[in-house]
């Protein structure tokens, strides 16, 4: 693609960054292909393609972003199935990140707008007020219908009817290996995760313990800052990604780690990115030592050699999250997994289509979500399977919320098939 930037615009890394990354777009539309809200709404500008287009002008003039303009990346869910289909290797993320900053730093939007995007960064990435939250949103969800904005509505019927009890296992502390010790590692315990499902942390301590790691959940790491990133809100992402950054480094210097290990992959693709995100900064050396070590649960386990299980007369649906499978190109390792555990493992049509949840878009985006979420839930029940499991706490509370099979995180059934107890979410049934 060609592009016109001058060269005072260039003097700038950022511009410099998203020339590069525009100037490899050969215009094939390989990723239309591919991407949900172009299959869903069929605009050109609904597209990565289209997408592209709009950033270039909005960049190359210096110009004030356009309703327009904000609508349509505003609808983008940044699953980056398009990152995996582009031959010419665009980073698309990088860019889609770049002018969402841009917007959030010179766009006026609506008052409902700004207060939504306000809450929800005020909210979800602490567990304590987030906890509250749900238990006043589970009060108010028989009375979503009343609720004028379609956005608060998804809110409320977002709200999980079940509610866990906080988990001891989340506060800082070390976990010591059964048997030799094989890896020191650092758990992410996450945000939203620990109000959410804390049975995903707790199966993921048993698992590695047993396997002979010790797992250290570091005092002061918390957040990883997607949330907010995504939001274009790019100092307060920095702010809570930097405390991750000095925690780990804390504990790779005092103890050392073979790798922070990180459960939610929505998390797992922004840690990764910490070295890029803080290329220019002063924590720029550690951030990039951080990210050298981030890896999901199913890389670390890979490494472990997980008993082989017997045939579990049981079926998993397996749902590939976004994150994991275009963020982090992590694409066999949990159905490998799941398989050498002994469960038979089925893959939905149209895997590499997302379910809807992206982070918040199915809080700020309902009605394009909501139809992602029906094709998704229907692609997975026509394995009839006995469960469905996932690697990110986002997609398996969308697609819990559309069925009554039971959604558990993949490692809870490694956990199970190796000596730990059944996943709770199959002892009470369907609980969103």
């Amino acid at each position: 693609m060609k592009t016109e930037f001058t060269a005072e615009q260039l003097a700038n890394p950022k511009i410099a960054r998203a020339n590069e990354i525009l100037r490899s777009c050969v215009h094939c539309g390989f990723c239309t292909a591919t991407c949900p809200t172009y299959q869903v709404l069929g605009d050109e500008l609904d597209s990565p393609r289209g997408r592209i287009y709009l950033i270039k002008d909005m960049l190359e003039n210096d110009r004030v972003p356009d309703e327009k303009t904000v609508k349509h990346i505003d609808r983008c869910l940044s699953c980056l199935a398009c990152m995996t289909t582009c031959p010419s290797g665009v980073h698309y993320m990088h860019l889609v990140d770049q002018a969402r900053e841009y917007i959030e730093e010179r766009y006026r939007r609506p008052f409902g707008d700004r207060a939504l995007r306000w809450i929800l960064a005020r909210i979800l990435p602490y567990p304590m007020r987030f906890r509250v939250a749900l238990l006043g949103a589970r009060i108010g969800r028989p009375f979503a219908w009343l609720m004028p904005d379609a956005r608060l509505r998804a809110m409320l019927e977002m709200a999980p009817r079940y509610i866990p009890p906080v988990s001891r296992n989340d506060d800082p502390q070390s976990f010591a290996p059964v048997g030799p010790r094989r890896k020191r590692v650092a758990l992410m315990t996450g945000c939203a995760q620990r109000a959410l499902n804390t049975d995903i942390n707790d199966a993921t301590i048993r698992l590695l313990t047993r396997l002979g790691c010790e797992v250290v959940v570091a005092e002061g790491a918390g957040c990883c800052g997607a949330l907010t990133h995504h939001m274009g809100k790019t100092a307060e992402s920095h702010v809570t990604a930097a405390r991750n950054i000095r925690a780990w480094t804390r504990e790779m210097d005092q103890g050392g780690l073979d790798a922070i290990v990180i459960n939610t992959s929505g998390c797992g693709t922004t840690v990764k990115d910490y070295g890029y995100m803080f290329r220019h900064e002063a924590l720029a050396g550690d951030a990039a030592r951080v990210s050298a070590i981030a890896m999901d649960v199913s890389e670390v386990l890979m490494q472990l050699d997980l008993p082989e299980g017997g045939a579990q007369p049981m079926t998993v649906a397996y749902h590939a999250a976004c994150s994991l499978q275009h963020g982090q190109k992590i694409k066999t390792y949990p159905k490998d997994l799941l398989k050498r555990a002994g469960f038979t493992v089925a893959e939905p049509a149209d895997s590499h289509l997302c379910c809807g949840s992206a982070g918040t878009y199915n809080l700020m985006q309902p009605e394009i979500s909501g139809q992602l979420k029906a094709r998704k839930v229907r692609t997975l029940e026509a394995k009839n399977p006995d469960v469905i499991a996932a690697g990110n706490i986002g997609c398996m509370m969308q697609i819990g919320s559309g069925t009554g099979i039971p959604v558990v995180h993949t490692v809870e059934l490694l956990d199970w098939a190796t000596g730990g107890p059944k996943p709770p979410a199959m002892v009470r049934g369907h609980r969103v």
